[in-house]
């Protein structure tokens, strides 16, 4: 059957007021046409849902039963905008996040908070896991965005936000740095012992790519899943690590770890936002994008 809902809302409104002329003043149309919408419903359902009085109008036995349906489709309505109004102002929600460690610390982090700090009942939902597994997730609807190290293959279904640019360099510790008086070419690299990334990191892709470029074949002494343990590793003296400069600004800072600048030079690279380019993200996930599209405060 279908009927029009504007037919149910006036029907709606003059049960629970039990008067056309409230129902017209509500509503904001006139009496006979409340009366023609109520007569056309009933002709519809081929029902009299009201008895008319000298008082008003009030409900048949058939008129309460369908009453107690309509109400309750009312209300879901009314509770489905409320839900809604909720949402736009940011009441409630989860934003369901993918990243690596790493760049949930040095990244993500200090949007995370300032948006909590904004909208503190938005409840945020993170997830580890290798960039491989965190796009499979994303493909399959368990994360609304993915932040991760830019470039990688395989993004014609996704939308890529970039948001901060990255610095990737080689590092050492103090020995390591004046045994190369902290710059070296490329091609010598290899006479000393080194920490890489395993793939299928973004991090080593990038890596590789950029040895390969420069026809350059490094094998490292050590591969490492962990990005933090390769600088645990270079800071205790097993060799020379490759790194993101803007992850490791203290450690350079307090020379816990020194730069060790090559030549030809790294290019740089992004960090970036993934979304599904075919999916529209919900208004919290929204509010966050935009939030991290602008440097933190």
């Amino acid at each position: 059957m279908n009927i029009n809902l504007e037919l149910y809302h006036t029907f709606y409104v003059v049960a629970k007021t039990g008067s056309i002329s409230a129902s017209s003043n509500i509503l904001y149309i006139s009496q006979p046409a409340i009366t023609l919408q109520i007569k056309k419903l009933e002709e519809t359902l081929e029902v009299s849902l009201f008895t008319r009085t000298k008082h008003g109008v009030i409900l048949t036995e058939e008129g309460k039963i369908f009453f107690d349906y309509v109400k309750m489709g009312i209300d879901s309505i009314t509770n489905g905008e409320n839900a809604l109004s909720n949402l736009k102002n940011l009441e409630s929600g989860i934003i369901r996040i993918g990243a690596s460690t790493t760049v949930c610390k040095h990244v993500l982090m200090p949007y995370l908070e300032k948006f909590h700090e904004k909208y503190p009942k938005i409840e945020i939902e993170i997830i580890n896991n290798l960039t491989t597994n965190l796009l499979k997730e994303l493909r399959n609807g368990n994360l609304d965005i993915l932040i991760l190290n830019m470039p990688m293959n395989e993004t014609k279904d996704l939308k890529i936000i970039p948001i901060q640019d990255v610095h990737d360099i080689f590092v050492g510790n103090k020995k390591y740095y004046n045994l190369t008086k902290g710059k070296i070419d490329l091609k010598d690299l290899g006479q000393y012992p080194l920490i890489f990334q395993k793939l299928p990191s973004n991090t080593r892709a990038f890596l590789n790519k950029y040895l390969k470029e420069n026809k350059i074949d490094l094998k490292p002494q050590l591969e490492v899943v962990s990005y933090n343990l390769i600088m645990d590793l270079v800071s205790a003296g097993f060799g020379i690590g490759y790194a993101t400069k803007e992850f490791i600004k203290e450690e350079l800072a307090s020379e816990k770890l020194y730069e060790i600048k090559v030549t030809p030079p790294i290019p740089k690279r992004f960090i970036g936002i993934a979304i599904i380019e075919q999916k529209t993200p919900n208004y919290s996930v929204q509010k966050l994008i935009e939030m991290m599209k602008k440097r933190p405060n």
